[in-house]
């Protein structure tokens, strides 16, 4: 099913975790690593394709999410030549996208690449937000970006003060934003240090440093 323009109706899937980080799925028997997505068929609405390609992709049911955004408009992208087959080359053009920023509610180990007998992925594993910006295949990137960034402002806040208290506080490297909206800051809380910061000391540099919690920010 195509539109005037070529296009065939189409919903991306973003998975986080608990810990904001995003289901990255490789597509089966190839180097290629994508988010979960699939068309539209027939009658069909985007949340209706949504929820039947989580299965289908990678065995969730609705109860396993829960839907935190999606994207106002289509985002369109162009397929080259060389990916279209050859019976339909001249009126496939490309994909145009709702994408759905999902809540996994569930566990890991519901994730089931095997639902059903045509596996899309036959490997996955976690990414912190920003990632797949950098390994996704050249002519999906630019709608990776519009989505990732459209849906960010949508990210569920983290409670780092009960994290750190329950002990679960992993220190990492800051995030950088791709599309030059500076860092986000992901921090590990240095031994003899308070979450309540001293104002008659100036903040610290962001250059890799903790940084207090109310100086985090979310890229817009």
């Amino acid at each position: 099913m195509l539109d005037r323009d070529g296009f065939r109706p189409n919903v991306g899937i973003i998975l986080l975790n608990q810990r904001n980080q995003v289901f990255w799925g490789k597509r089966i028997r190839t180097h290629s690593w994508q988010f979960p997505q699939g068309g539209i068929d027939r009658g069909e609405s985007p949340e209706q394709a949504m929820f039947r390609e989580l299965h289908e992709e990678i065995g969730l049911q609705p109860e396993h999410v829960r839907i935190v955004a999606r994207t106002r408009d289509w985002l369109r992208y162009e397929v080259p030549d060389r990916f279209i087959r050859r019976d339909a080359r001249g009126h496939y053009k490309g994909q145009k996208q709702i994408w759905y920023l999902l809540q996994l509610t569930g566990h890991d180990w519901d994730l089931n690449l095997r639902a059903t007998d045509h596996p899309e992925f036959d490997a996955w594993r976690w990414h912190d937000y920003w990632v797949p910006l950098d390994v996704v295949v050249e002519f999906k990137r630019g709608v990776y970006e519009m989505a990732l960034t459209e849906l960010a402002r949508y990210l569920p806040r983290q409670d780092f003060r009960n994290r750190f208290l329950r002990g679960n506080v992993r220190g990492r490297e800051f995030d950088r934003h791709p599309t030059g909206g500076g860092h986000e800051p992901i921090f590990e809380l240095p031994p003899g240090a308070t979450f309540d910061p001293d104002p008659n000391v100036p903040p610290p540099p962001t250059d890799g440093a903790a940084i207090a919690p109310n100086q985090l920010h979310a890229p817009r």
